[in-house]
Formats: structure tokens, C-alpha cells, sequence
């Protein structure tokens, strides 16, 4: 087991890509008026892209193509103190080619949100890291 300078557990890229296949909810962080955004979605990680679903004229829809996204899935335990984290950084598109966009509609992949949801943007990966913190004793709350 390999630990950073902190002590949490680095995990590799296998590791990292098996946890992206198994979560359903991420934090896709990218840019709206040149201010960094952080939004919740669902997801799914096809084994090479990570693909989310929204609406023509949602904010991400827009301001999330073309452009360079990190994206973040996360697991905590805050009795134990523990968990993991992955974060992936890479560029992210609208599909636009109906060959993609039915392979796409294929996916286990439907929006949580309300409303309709008819594009699909798809962030390639380029960078994939992901940290553990070790399990520890439980924590307790301070004695008065």
C-alpha cells in the first residue's frame, strides 16, 4: 500500500476506475462566468468516458462543453472517519453524432432531475486520481 505525504492510502488506476463503474453520483466542477461551479449529477462511467445526461438549455449543458472539467465521486464514513475519493480531469463535449448519441441512450443512464433531458456530455478522462483514508477507531464526541 502506497500513502502520500499525509498518510492517506493513494489508490491506483484499476482501483479508481472500479469505484467510477460502481458509484452513481459525482460533483462535475466547471467553469460558469469565469467563476468555478460545482455540480451534483448522476452518471455513469461507460469504462472510458464518464456520461451525463441534462437538458439543452441547462448551465452545464452549455457551459461544460469544450472545455476542461475535473469531476469528483466520493464515499465517507463519518462514524469511522474513513473513505475514498476519486477525481478525474479531463475534456468534456456535448455528443452531437446520432450513432454516439444512440450508444449513449443505451446506457443505464437516467436523470435524477426533473424535467427533460436530451444531451449527453461526455468528459474523457485524462487524469485519474483517487486517495483513501484509513479506517480508525471510531470517533467520540468530547466529555463535557
Amino acid at each position: 500500500m502506497q500513502l502520500d505525504h499525509s498518510g492517506m492510502e493513494i489508490l491506483g488506476d484499476e482501483e479508481c476506475r472500479f469505484l467510477l463503474r460502481r458509484s452513481k453520483i459525482g460533483r462535475i466542477v466547471f467553469t460558469l462566468q469565469a467563476l468555478p461551479t460545482v455540480q451534483p449529477v448522476n452518471f455513469v462511467f461507460d469504462g472510458e468516458h464518464i456520461v451525463v445526461k441534462t437538458s439543452t438549455a441547462s448551465r452545464l449543458a452549455t457551459a461544460a462543453s469544450d472545455t476542461i472539467v475535473a469531476f469528483e465521486i466520493d464515499d465517507i464514513d463519518t462514524a469511522a472517519g474513513s473513505g475514498w475519493s476519486v477525481v478525474t480531469v479531463g475534456p468534456a463535449r456535448r455528443a452531437t453524432e446520432p450513432a454516439e448519441i444512440a450508444r449513449l441512450s443505451a446506457l443505464p443512464l437516467r436523470s435524477w432531475a426533473p424535467g427533460e433531458h436530451d444531451r449527453f456530455i461526455v468528459i474523457r478522462p485524462q487524469l485519474i486520481t483517487g486517495r483513501r483514508i484509513p479506517e480508525r477507531a471510531p470517533l467520540r464526541a468530547p466529555r463535557p
